[in-house]
């Protein structure tokens, strides 16, 4: 059958040191090259994530933003968009009546930006901006308005627990939310998306506009859960979370091991 593989990206294909290996790149590249079809899904953007895997050259679709999104790797362009309806604006002005200003991805005037207010942001959303220093889609504002500007895809909100969580439940059947840990400050997020969009529905998407018949995903954290579920086959890295061990169809190499391209390398079925 002609399968797709999809993986996440940190702390899955790349190490930890936010980077894929040389193995990694060339084994994908050689594979792609041979007829495997395969993709990544991140809550990254191609921007972000394009860098991270700097050496996966292979021409390859992207799903990007959790799903919001699907790019092409090679020139950028988006294949599949999801916008937040109307519906937003109420959302954002809850989040700032309970002091919470986050980071809000959009198309600006046509132009992908990703907007956050400095003076009302908390210090990590400050901090987590700080490594986005000289990224051409950074826009500051000075207000609420402005900051709800745009055709609006994706919203990180960085704070307090205490603040995260009861919005967590509150918007979770509404929308398609990720509250966790990030795997690199040790802060809690909270992400917003619409509800169609997830890593789930973009690989559908994707496998179907293909034509592939068969799906084997790989990952390690909880908003891999459910790519596992629709997958044929799904394999967790052994430093995934027990969560994620317990859905899959077996436990392979750690990120740092190069664990997705090595069972790819061994397993993975060329196509012509």
């Amino acid at each position: 059958m002609k399968t797709l593989y999809v993986s996440d990206l940190d702390g899955t294909l790349i190490r930890s040191d936010e980077r894929t290996s040389e193995y990694t790149n060339s084994t994908i590249n050689r594979l792609v090259e041979e007829g495997v079809m395969f993709s990544y899904a991140t809550a990254r953007s191609f921007h972000t994530s394009h860098k991270v895997t700097a050496g996966l050259n292979a021409r390859i679709p992207l799903i990007t933003y959790n799903g919001c999104m699907v790019v092409d790797n090679v020139d950028g362009s988006f294949l599949i968009k999801n916008f937040f309806g109307p519906e937003i604006r109420d959302v954002m002005q809850d989040l700032f009546a309970h002091d919470v200003y986050p980071i809000a991805y959009g198309f600006v005037d046509g132009i992908e930006r990703f907007s956050f207010i400095p003076q009302k942001s908390s210090q990590a959303v400050l901090d987590f901006n700080e490594t986005r220093k000289g990224d051409k889609r950074c826009r500051m504002v000075d207000s609420e308005e402005e900051l709800m500007k745009g055709e609006l895809f994706y919203l990180t909100c960085i704070d307090q627990a205490e603040k995260l969580a009861p919005l967590y439940e509150k918007y979770k059947a509404q929308f398609h939310c990720v509250y966790q840990i990030d795997l690199y400050s040790g802060e809690p997020w909270l992400e917003m998306l619409p509800k169609a969009a997830s890593k789930a529905n973009a690989i559908r998407q994707l496998k179907d506009t293909l034509g592939y018949e068969k799906l084997v995903v790989f990952g390690d954290g909880k908003n891999d859960v459910d790519m596992f579920e629709l997958a044929d086959e799904a394999y967790a890295v052994s430093n995934a979370v027990p969560e994620l061990k317990a859905k899959a169809t077996a436990v392979i190499g750690g990120n740092n091991e190069d664990g997705v391209a090595k069972w790819l390398a061994e397993n993975a079925v060329r196509w012509e």
